[in-house]
């Protein structure tokens, strides 16, 4: 049931080996799948390139979700490449850091509408472009990841928290729109894990630190886990499974006081 060969997808949101998504394409590559790895900027690029580096004819390309002629490109150069797409991994998420530093209620627009588009609107505007080459191979699959923030307050995440909200509406959404073409859409709500994206998040380690005290299984989870949960979502074990936020955070979400 986790054997991906033949199958092709597209991993967004990889910037070094800590990331989230970069344990996902090695979990998929290593059961099989082609993958087209995205890179955000020249920044970002070498580290890209070195890790896909272990992967077998990766595809890589440059991403700016934001700009709508990149995530048009992306699809073109997937469309000749692989001829099809069957599974895409969302993990694009930023917010400005002085927005996660300041109160919530300072807020500015324009950092608003930044983390909205780049947290959420992207994974519409991909979901958009997978769609029809999606539909070419029977049906797909669409994992994005969020967290606990959506939900419930946690101090420094701020407009993050707003974003991720509406990522997980958007899930909902997406799947309800693309169920009919056999494309399932859910999320991944992940506990805190020290990647780039948590190192702007001030007070972070006490944050792992409460996870350890409180969370069922006393511990932090580790990336491995979240690519397992990711596999299966993915894959044709969870092929009944849409429209679902999976919390993979060692049961934190389940506590109380």
């Amino acid at each position: 049931m986790n054997d991906f060969t033949g199958k092709t997808g597209l991993i967004v949101g990889v910037a070094n080996k800590r990331s989230i998504a970069w344990a996902i394409a090695q979990a998929l590559a290593a059961r099989g799948a082609r993958l087209a790895v995205t890179y955000q900027g020249e920044r970002l690029e070498e580290n890209v390139r070195e890790l896909c580096a272990s992967l077998q004819d990766p595809l890589l390309l440059p991403l700016d979700v934001t700009d709508d002629g990149q995530i048009a490109r992306v699809f073109e150069a997937i469309e000749r490449g692989f001829g099809g797409l069957d599974f895409v991994v969302h993990g694009a998420a930023f917010a400005p850091r002085e927005e996660l530093s300041a109160p919530f209620v300072e807020t500015t627009r324009e950092g608003f509408r930044l983390s909205l588009d780049i947290s959420a609107y992207s994974l519409i505007a991909l979901a958009r472009g997978a769609a029809p080459m999606m539909e070419k191979r029977g049906g797909g699959s669409i994992v994005t990841l969020t967290y606990l923030g959506s939900q419930r307050v946690f101090q420094n995440y701020n407009v993050m928290g707003v974003a991720k909200a509406a990522l997980e509406a958007t899930v909902r959404y997406l799947a309800a729109d693309l169920g009919p073409r056999n494309i399932r859409v859910n999320a991944i709500s992940a506990g805190p894990i020290k990647t780039l994206a948590a190192s702007g998040i001030s007070g972070f380690s006490g944050i792992l630190q409460h996870y350890r005290d409180r969370a069922p299984l006393r511990r932090t989870i580790e990336t491995a886990e979240v690519a397992d949960a990711a596999v299966f979502l993915l894959g044709p074990a969870g092929r009944a499974v849409t429209a679902e936020v999976l919390m993979v955070d060692g049961g934190f979400h389940a506590t109380g006081m």
